[in-house]
């Protein structure tokens, strides 16, 4: 790869336009051949490869900062049943005076039970697909060929023999 493909490559990997990428690169100015140096295999493979090299770099900076601080996953889960349990009173803490003190802060305590319970898995994260009334104005024939059409796009074409 030439020193300008790469630097192109670097570039977009970035987060530069391939326009903006093309010209750092050195290029005169010409959307339509960056849009044509952007879908270069030679490209794309090299994008992703920085790409890819930047996450194992990220996943190792994060593994060494868990390790330099001890934190693992039942350390945040104790905090959090701490910080559940202060929030609802349940048990005092002391102030600064050295007196005992409850405070009831419901938000912290939703919260704080909200990740305990998506840690458990006790909670599904449901989104609603299509705008507002869409499918009221269906047929229930048109309805189930959305289902089938949504489930082949998530599941691949095998899914659509369903009854």
């Amino acid at each position: 790869m030439n020193p300008r493909h790469e630097r192109f490559a670097q570039e977009l990997a970035a987060g530069k336009s391939a326009a903006e990428a093309h010209r750092i690169a050195g290029y005169k100015p010409n959307r339509g051949n960056a849009s044509h140096l952007q879908s270069n295999q030679s490209i794309q493979n090299r994008v992703a490869e920085l790409l890819q090299e930047r996450e194992n770099i990220h996943s190792q900076a994060t593994a060494k900062a868990v390790e330099a601080t001890a934190l693992t996953k039942e350390w945040v889960i104790t905090k959090l049943i701490e910080n559940a349990t202060r929030a609802m009173q349940a048990e005092a803490h002391r102030g600064e005076d050295g007196e005992c003190e409850y405070s009831y802060n419901g938000a912290v305590a939703n919260r704080a039970l909200e990740l305990l319970g998506k840690e458990l898995g006790m909670f599904i994260d449901r989104k609603e697909i299509g705008s507002p009334g869409e499918f009221e104005r269906m047929t229930d024939e048109e309805l189930l060929e959305e289902v089938r059409r949504q489930a082949a796009e998530l599941l691949g074409p095998n899914i659509t023999n369903m009854h």
